[in-house]
């Protein structure tokens, strides 16, 4: 922020736990309807679409917030519905092909939340099944990258039903994290206003600092 405190610090949504995940289903995606549909399937553009759209729009909002609130906490918005879209994509897989859904506190549920998360230590196999050394507990980024190798393993290589269900517990917890997001954009915005405030506070802060008079 410059010395008159009207333009906040860039904001590293790579470290945002919601991007993070929404990188996760976006890949993830990818490879689950390459496996699962046809090669001309219509469905597979609007998923991928979908998951794009809310990663994207996670990235477009944070990047927003230093002129704009209010189109940051619209974009993060659009982003939350997108996953929606996306999320209802996966529970008609379930429902089409008459597949079971898991039960929202069941061990597998949990362990992919717990997972997603960083609860738990990320399986130490590339995309590609194969071992990789021990991950270092205090680097984030390789963090990251350990669970991000472990879904995208996962979905090359479990059964559709699984797949499906991993997904769903993925969307379901970035959903969770962007509604968490979208409240404490909405409380700052209460607490600190938007940019057209802020800059009108320094003005006057100026002034006096200065001498000059209000108008």
């Amino acid at each position: 922020m410059n010395e008159h405190g009207f333009i906040p610090e860039n904001k590293n949504y790579k470290l945002l736990l919601s991007y993070q995940t929404s990188v996760i289903i976006y890949d993830c995606t990818v490879y689950f309807c390459d496996r699962f549909f046809k090669k001309f399937d219509r469905t597979i553009d609007q998923m991928v679409q979908a998951a794009r759209s809310g990663k994207q729009n996670i990235v477009e909002g944070s990047m927003a917030a230093k002129t704009s609130a209010e189109t940051e906490i619209k974009l993060t918005s659009v982003g939350r519905s997108s996953l929606e879209e996306l999320l209802e994509d996966y529970h008609d897989f379930l429902r089409v092909k008459n597949l079971t859904l898991w039960e929202k506190e069941s061990e597998k549920a949990s362990y992919v939340r717990k997972l997603s998360s960083g609860k738990i230590k990320p399986p130490e196999i590339d995309e590609n099944g194969n071992n990789i050394p021990a991950l270092p507990p205090s680097d984030v980024s390789d963090s990251f990258s350990r669970i991000h190798q472990a879904f995208v393993y996962f979905i090359k290589n479990r059964p559709s039903d699984v797949c499906a269900n991993i997904m769903i517990c993925l969307i379901n917890q970035c959903n969770y994290l962007l509604d968490k997001q979208i409240r404490n954009l909405e409380d700052e915005f209460v607490k600190q206003g938007g940019l057209r405030e802020r800059m009108y506070n320094a003005r006057v802060k100026y002034r006096k600092q200065t001498g000059q008079q209000n108008y």
